[in-house]
């Protein structure tokens, strides 16, 4: 199943003792990139999240932003470290005379100093609140997971027709180089009358072997054996419920190859311009992929 890795979910849950927030933002990336902001004092629980989040994303940048409330009952309160205080009003004091200043050393000026004033351990500890934690979050990645599936399937009908053409062409290619062999006798029978005008007769089946050399270079079953194979690999990966960005864009690649030597050996003109329309559907195809898990 193809899924975007572009999406947004947003989710709360509130119990007696705190209120949790959560939202997901999705955007596209080479590899899994998931940046989480979440207050310090539950970094303990980062690498939880970040493993729940990478069970569910292959790849793509995922933005996570989950804010605890907690109600009065269980909020913060505030410590003073009445040694760092002391310490601290004495350095100053010492200062003030050392400077013969008669400035008065202030509150403010006291508690300006980072330490003096602490704030207390949370009245909900953590590991007491990861179950309501991973509830709220697989509740949101649910909902960021519908998002991408839905943007995937519109990716996917998109792709699907690019396919079709492609196919289209495929078949198209393969009806015309299916008689080349009489296609460059004639052309070359016309162009030695041409030259010779009717002058010198040539033998048919030497015309007939320069032919067939003619064709032997510009053969491309091989190719269009490949490509078809490529087609329907291609379309094994966008219905296998596994992530398909990385080896779709590895298929694209091989596609391109056979496209490519097709277009440096097609001695047709109408072969070599159905091969550029279909690389011009590839580039698409291509640039599609990488919105694609």
């Amino acid at each position: 199943m193809i899924k975007s890795m572009t999406g947004y979910a947003g989710t709360d849950i509130s119990t007696d003792k705190l209120t949790m927030t959560l939202e997901i933002r999705g955007y596209n990336s080479r590899h899994l990139d998931i940046a989480l902001k979440i207050s310090s004092r539950y970094a303990m629980l980062e690498e939880k999240i970040k493993k729940a989040i990478s069970e569910k994303a292959a790849r793509g940048r995922v933005e996570i932003k989950l804010s605890i409330q907690e109600t009065l009952e269980t909020a913060d309160i505030f410590r003073v470290n009445e040694t760092m205080a002391l310490a601290y009003y004495d350095v100053l004091a010492r200062l003030k005379a050392t400077c013969r200043l008669n400035e008065d050393i202030s509150l403010a000026l006291l508690t300006a100093k980072n330490g003096i004033i602490e704030t207390a351990e949370p009245g909900v500890h953590p590991d007491e609140i990861w179950p309501l934690i991973e509830e709220t979050l697989y509740a949101g990645l649910a909902e960021f997971d519908a998002m991408k599936q839905n943007e995937g399937a519109s990716l996917a009908a998109d792709l699907n027709e690019r396919l079709a053409f492609i196919e289209n062409a495929i078949h198209a290619i393969e009806t015309k180089t299916g008689d080349l062999l009489a296609v460059y006798q004639e052309k070359l029978q016309t162009r030695i009358t041409a030259l010779t005008q009717g002058v010198i007769d040539i033998d048919a089946a030497r015309i007939a072997q320069e032919a067939a050399f003619i064709v032997d270079r510009s053969d491309i079953s091989e190719e269009l054996v490949r490509a078809v194979s490529h087609l329907k690999q291609f379309r094994q990966l966008m219905a296998s419920p596994e992530p398909a960005g990385r080896p779709l864009n590895f298929l694209l690649q091989e596609f391109n190859r056979e496209f490519n030597t097709m277009g440096s050996k097609a001695g047709d003109a109408e072969v070599a311009h159905t091969i550029v329309a279909v690389k011009t559907e590839l580039e698409k195809i291509r640039e599609q992929i990488q919105n694609i898990e």
